[in-house]
């Protein structure tokens, strides 16, 4: 017989199994979770300190690094009580400093791409770094994901989390404004894992802040994710030219490689020959959830790995939901198993606004200005 993953946890708990065991107890469970637990991870070049965060609540081991915010590890059980990291990353600091493709990231000031690192906002032209041929991915070439962090572990009630801070100077980047962020981390009693951005301006900026962990449920460094089943509700999403920017078009799924509607294998129509996906060597598109913009976070995904049991289910208050399916792993990059990954060993499935929104009229604003607050929710739920 199936148990389902919280079944799992709360029987170990029952039985006093120990928390090396399946990462819970009967002390653990009563209370809530761990108190959050620093180390020392690796020291950079100028002699700063990275630190490691370990958090556990629910059955779920969330390992947290202040370069970056970076999710280094993420633990789950299977159906039978085994645990497995479900989250591609390095063991060393490094690796992440130079080579990593922003495994586990978070992502600013603005997640996605700008089409040739410029915007025009208030009447005025501004110029970002350039890091993906001659747009801006992710923040730029110094983006959010290569800067530490300062971070403040926090239990409560039941829930057990990090805070995370960073303020962007006026000018990071090219992006104006002195953008103050803060970021938290929960895990709850049942395991789920929520992250909540804010930030605060002096000057009107854009901001389109998300995640960017690298799912494998069947363990990192276990091989392709394309057997992984994924439901996307959503009608339509954003072609792109060959530089991977919107062309503006909010196409229809319907009758194409894209239409995700009803759950499907990843892997039954990676190869369909559709010019979308010949550009982006797979998926590397935002979707348009049905949703929209939500007050509060809605359904936006469900992933689910047949041979483990584990099902991962994201619901956001955001419009866009971004598929990347591993496309540019290439075997050059050995994660913490000690294994290579190829291209389709893991996927990534960002909750975000639209890619390029500053450049396209007709796509939800990103816009924040002096006396707003930005905020946003994504909530990450684990089962087997």
């Amino acid at each position: 017989m199936e148990l389902n993953r919280r079944t799992v946890i709360a029987g170990a708990a029952a039985a006093g199994i120990a928390a090396s065991t399946l990462g819970t107890g009967t002390a653990q469970a009563a209370s809530g979770g761990r108190k959050p637990v620093k180390e020392l991870f690796g020291t950079l070049a100028d002699g700063s300190k990275v630190y490691r965060w370990s958090l556990e609540n629910g059955g779920t081991r969330l390992k947290v690094l202040s370069w970056g915010g970076v999710v280094q590890s993420l633990e789950l059980p299977d159906r039978h009580g085994k645990y497995a990291n479900v989250s591609l990353g390095f063991d060393n600091i490094a690796d992440y400093v130079a080579k990593t493709p922003y495994f586990g990231a978070l992502i600013g000031r603005y997640g996605n791409r700008i089409a040739k690192g410029q915007f025009t906002l208030d009447g005025k032209s501004y110029q970002l770094s350039v890091n993906d041929g001659v747009n801006s991915l992710h923040g730029g070439t110094q983006g959010f994901d290569k800067h530490i962090w300062d971070v403040e572990g926090f239990t409560s009630g039941s829930d057990v989390g990090l805070h995370l801070y960073y303020t962007s100077v006026d000018g990071e980047m090219g992006y104006p404004g002195t953008l103050k962020v803060k970021v938290t981390y929960t895990l709850n009693k049942h395991g789920d894992w929520r992250i909540d951005y804010e930030a605060t301006t002096d000057k009107a900026t854009v901001v389109n802040l998300t995640s960017h962990v690298y799912w494998n449920l069947a363990g990192e460094g276990s091989g392709t994710i394309e057997n992984h089943q994924l439901t996307i509700p959503a009608a339509r999403y954003t072609p792109t030219d060959s530089g991977l920017i919107p062309t503006g078009e909010l196409a229809k799924v319907s009758a194409t490689p894209f239409d995700f509607r009803k759950t499907k294998p990843i892997g039954r129509d990676i190869r369909a020959a559709h010019v979308q996906q010949v550009q982006a060597k797979g998926y590397d598109h935002n979707w348009v959830l049905d949703k929209g913009i939500t007050a509060k976070p809605e359904h936006a995904a469900t992933l689910h790995d047949p041979h483990s049991g584990r099902t991962l289910k994201i619901a956001t208050d955001q419009p866009g939901l971004q598929f990347y399916s591993g496309n540019f792993l290439d075997g050059t990059l050995t994660g913490t198993g000690g294994h290579t990954y190829r291209q389709g060993d893991a996927l990534c499935l960002e909750t975000q606004h639209f890619p390029d929104s500053p450049n396209h009229a007709n796509f939800p604003s990103t816009v924040l200005r002096p006396g707003q607050t930005y905020r946003t929710s994504t909530i990450h739920t684990f089962d087997c």
